[in-house]
């Protein structure tokens, strides 16, 4: 696993700005106002062949009040100090230092990891020195001139950065190599501890503890009717090791690197609160990976009466139907053991549909029914034509249409073929890829 890379600091310092200059993308919002970039900030850079992931934690703050921002801050760079190998420490050269950069500067001098401080917003690499030595004070140590929009200095500080990572772990030899990689995701307090102990501690052989590339991070290989399935830890799932496990920003984080190496999510939704937005999240994050998906509706016993129940449906069907549609659901108590032997039958489902392969055969008769039921895109006097498609990958299952026209394909269309497919055939429980290539015409 990558070593994370933590750009932690107070609101509009150029923390987006910097992870786009680092990560040389432009996917971090920018904006000239405070608080602005909400959603997650999460990246590969790579310098010098030497690959890191790099985590703006202002990506995942949560819409705070002024006069408790400085706890939010702090409390995201605690848990950045848990979870990073290097932390970035971004301050405003052009304000100075305030009260919120002296409050993350005091966690941050009682962590136990290399820190940069930085002085972003020094444009004029000539006059630098000017608004630097007041820095001195908050105590991290030098304070490094930078500038995130023009890139002065970003390339010594990579040098750094790299020089400071941990060596990279050589890889150990897997036992169980076609093991299913199940990964148990979802915010704070839904209840994935409890599952992953209810799972470990029901009557089943525990055949391997793996170690992972986190620190404290135990990927468990259960198995159950002669199959193998790795339990991949998302959270420090059986050790409460700090206070900082509660915070979004620690649990995204350790969620994101378990969903990589997924190939099915368990999405454990608290059913007594329905369906939030980080829930919301957590799934479009599984399904941009790829992972085949089972939704638990954790603490189902908690819902006493029809309208409770209903409630949580609503909010599945508001906030999750729309996204995946196809995602199949189980009521469950991890605290009573309701319905938990299901998930795996539920799992060898999804597992079972996201590495299925279409024949070519039963894809052309798919392709006649589209054609015959006439529905296409018209622009002028060009109407978009399919002629072929062919699946070209599994896990999930992924396939390309040979076009005429591949810039009529809009996101509308590409829905109502996804649809027709999944009409077609079983996709349940996995996302699908459709791509669509114009088919080149040969010369007469």
């Amino acid at each position: 696993m990558k070593p994370i890379v933590a750009v932690v600091g107070r609101p509009n310092v150029g923390k987006s700005t910097l992870v786009n200059r680092l990560a040389q993308t432009s996917d971090a919002i920018v904006h000239e106002s405070r608080g602005v970039t909400r959603d997650r900030s999460y990246h590969t850079a790579d310098w010098n062949g030497r690959e890191f992931t790099i985590v703006d934690t202002g990506g995942i703050e949560p819409l705070k009040s002024d006069d408790v921002f400085a706890t939010s801050i702090r409390d995201q760079a605690l848990a950045a100090a848990e979870e990073a190998a290097v932390i970035l420490f971004v301050v405003d050269g052009r304000t100075g230092v305030t009260e919120e950069d002296e409050s993350v500067a005091r966690m941050l001098k009682r962590c136990d990891k290399p820190v940069f401080l930085l002085v972003n917003k020094l444009d004029n690499p000539d006059r630098e020195n000017d608004s630097i030595w007041e820095f001195y004070s908050l105590g991290i140590g030098e304070p490094t001139p930078l500038s995130a929009l023009h890139g002065h200095g970003t390339g010594d500080l990579l040098d750094d950065i790299v020089a400071l990572l941990p060596e990279e772990e050589d890889e150990v030899a897997d036992e169980f190599p076609d093991a299913l990689n199940v990964a148990i995701i979802g915010r704070p307090n839904a209840g994935k501890s409890s599952l992953f102990n209810r799972i470990l501690g029901a009557d089943r052989s525990i055949v391997s503890n793996i170690a992972g590339t986190t620190r404290d991070a135990i990927d468990t290989v259960v198995e159950r009717n002669g199959k193998h399935y790795r339990m991949v830890d998302t959270a420090g799932i059986r050790k409460k090791s700090t206070v900082y496990e509660n915070i979004e920003y620690y649990s995204m984080v350790r969620g994101l690197r378990a969903i990589d190496r997924a190939d099915v999510a368990l999405l454990v939704v608290d059913a007594s609160v329905g369906v939030t937005e980080q829930d919301q999240k957590v799934m479009g994050l599984a399904i941009e990976r790829g992972c085949a998906i089972v939704v638990l509706l954790n603490k189902w016993d908690l819902l006493d009466d029809d309208r409770k129940r209903e409630a949580c449906m609503e909010t599945i069907d508001r906030r999750l139907g729309v996204m995946a549609p196809w995602a199949q659901y189980l009521r469950i108590s991890a605290l009573t053991g309701r319905s938990v032997e299901k998930i795996w039958a539920m799992v060898d489902a999804a597992e079972k549909t996201r590495s299925q392969k279409i024949s070519t055969s039963r894809l052309n008769t798919f392709l006649t029914d589209l054609r015959e039921f006439g529905h296409t895109v018209v622009d002028g006097k060009r109407r978009l034509r399919m002629h072929y498609v062919t699946q070209t990958g599994v896990n999930p299952p992924t396939f390309t249409f040979f076009v005429n026209h591949s810039d009529l394909v809009n996101d509308t269309y590409q829905r109502y073929v996804e649809n027709r497919m999944r009409s077609t055939f079983d996709f349940a429980g996995t996302p699908i890829r459709l791509f669509f290539r114009k088919k080149e015409q040969k010369d007469a």
